[in-house]
């Protein structure tokens, strides 16, 4: 496991395998989920663990996510001055507010999660098929479907799009071309 510090927020991640002391966690949480899904060899499970530093973590995540292979690992993104985290791992999507804890959502990334990144006052999450934006307060602003090969990159307000060599560029803000 490691730990990740972010102002006075930590969060405590393991990408394949739950901490000996999972039901201590659980037990001081003010939110403890658990996500299952059928355990099989082509899954992996992990562990999020998120609050006040000082503090056990106010909020425990514990999920089986598939694909785990090479290139599918969990991430987190923490926005400290609106308390929200951000979760992707496999299929699944999560964000949070630590302030209460609460879950605000929880969506797909089809056919597999590979990173979130904030950019200014967007967050962004790319996924096999899809790259989408949220604002800082995890309110999703725009979504595109995308194809592997794919890559993007951001400059200013403008997100440069590469799929299989064709780049097209869209508003950070709105998902719109630009």
């Amino acid at each position: 496991m490691f730990t990740v510090s972010v102002g006075e927020y930590s969060v405590q991640c393991e990408a394949s395998g739950l901490p000996g002391i999972l039901a201590d966690y659980r037990r001081h949480a003010a939110l403890s989920e658990d996500f299952v899904l059928v355990d099989d060899e082509h899954s992996s499970v992990c562990f999020v663990g998120a609050g006040r530093s000082a503090d056990w973590p106010s909020l425990v995540v514990t999920q089986r996510y598939a694909p785990c292979s090479s290139g599918f690992s969990p991430g987190v993104l923490l926005v400290p001055e609106t308390m929200r985290l951000f979760i992707g791992a496999g299929e699944r999507l999560l964000a949070y507010d630590l302030s209460r804890p609460a879950r605000l959502w929880e969506d797909e990334a089809e056919f597999g999660f590979w990173s979130w990144s904030r950019h200014g006052a967007v967050v962004l999450m790319a996924a096999e098929l899809q790259l989408a934006a949220w604002d800082l307060g995890a309110g999703k602003l725009w979504s595109r479907f995308v194809e592997p090969p794919w890559s993007f990159a951001v400059a200013d307000d403008v997100v440069s799009v590469d799929v299989m060599g064709s780049v097209s560029r869209v508003s950070l803000n709105t998902g719109e071309p630009v």
